[in-house]
This record gives structure tokens, C-alpha cells and sequence, in this order.
């Protein structure tokens, strides 16, 4: 068995439809492997982990007879929130909030993260047509919601324009992985609420 570390998570969840595990930790030195059998969402989880400093390693598989991505997606959300709560443990020390601007050329992303304990996505996008390449943009909502459900966060991410639909998503995900980054790090002693629990 693995011996894990603090802010350290393997995560394995096997379903009818999907096998997916995933090895995150905080604090990494950007070590990513990602094999997945999907079309550019790959891609997003290496944007995402690289300026969030993870260690970030995921085996996803889907089964035969699924004929498209949404279940490997949302079920990747899922494992993914679920090793970051683990990860973050009692919480106590961490920043806890962070907003993060991303620009990629003509787009502009925005992430505002509260690792709070208590669920909640706001999504906002301009119309980004329902494709890049083969990958369905609906996705993006599917994952974020599953990713906060099983984190227990509060997550606003809105992308505030742009005209390439790569370019506005990429951008999202760096400010997914950087707000990630800064509401996680630990700055203190102190659990970062006035209730004393988060």
C-alpha cells in the first residue's frame, strides 16, 4: 500500500460506465500524466494542474459501450473534488479565497475560488458555438459542478469575452489552477473562519 503525505490523495472510482483514478498532490513539482481517451479535455487538466503546482496523475477509462465524453467528464470531476477535499484536510493555515484574471489573447477568464466546505458553482460564458474540435463545450459546467460538489467549494468562473472558444477555455482552466493554488497555500496557524469551522 502507498504511503501518502499530507495534502496527498489517491482517489479510485469504478462504475458501469467509467474507471477512473487519480494521484493529486498540492504540494508538487508539476509531474502531470493524464491518460484519458478524450478530446482536448486532457489538455485543460494540464493547463489546470501546471499553474496550480500540483503532482497531478489520472487514469481514466471509459467503458465499450459509451459512444461519447460526458461520463468520463463529469466522473473525472467527481474523483478530482473528491481527492482535493482530502488533500486539504482540516484546512486549517490555508488562504482560503482566491480571484484569478486570465487573459489569452483576445480572451479574458475570470476564477474566484472560497474553498469553503459548502458547494456552489456560478457559470457564466459567451456563446462559444457547442464545439472545440470534438469536445462538447456543455462539458466545462458538467465537470465544474461535479469538481465543486465533491470538493465542497464555492466556485464563480465566468469567461468575460472572447472569440476563440480554445483560447477562452485554456484561459479558465490556467485561473481554475492558479486560484486553486493561492486559496490553498498555507499563510498561517489559524483556521481561516470566524465560525471556527469551515
Amino acid at each position: 500500500m502507498i504511503k501518502l503525505e499530507k495534502r496527498e490523495a489517491l482517489i479510485t472510482r469504478k462504475t458501469q460506465e467509467t474507471d477512473i483514478e487519480i494521484y493529486l498532490s498540492l504540494n508538487g513539482e508539476r509531474d502531470i500524466q493524464i491518460e484519458m481517451d478524450a478530446p482536448f479535455f486532457p489538455h485543460l487538466l494540464e493547463s489546470m494542474a501546471f499553474y496550480a503546482n500540483w503532482d497531478l496523475k489520472i487514469k481514466a477509462t471509459t467503458s465499450e459501450f459509451i459512444d461519447d465524453y460526458h461520463h468520463i467528464v463529469e466522473d473525472t470531476g467527481i474523483v478530482l473534488g473528491e481527492a482535493l477535499e482530502k488533500c486539504l484536510g482540516d484546512k486549517k493555515g490555508i488562504e482560503r479565497f482566491a480571484t484569478v484574471f486570465i487573459p489569452m489573447d483576445e480572451a479574458l477568464s475570470m476564477v474566484a475560488i472560497d474553498l469553503s466546505g459548502r458547494p456552489y458553482l456560478f457559470w457564466e460564458k459567451p456563446n462559444l458555438g457547442e464545439r472545440v474540435g470534438n469536445f462538447e463545450v456543455g462539458l466545462v459546467k458538467e465537470f465544474l459542478q461535479a469538481l465543486v460538489n465533491n470538493a465542497k467549494i464555492t466556485l464563480h468562473a465566468k469567461i468575460w469575452w472572447g472569440e476563440n472558444g480554445h483560447h477562452c477555455l485554456e484561459a479558465l482552466f490556467k485561473a481554475l489552477g492558479k486560484s486553486l493554488a493561492q486559496a490553498a497555500n498555507i499563510t498561517s496557524v489559524y483556521l481561516p473562519s470566524t465560525k471556527g469551522a469551515l
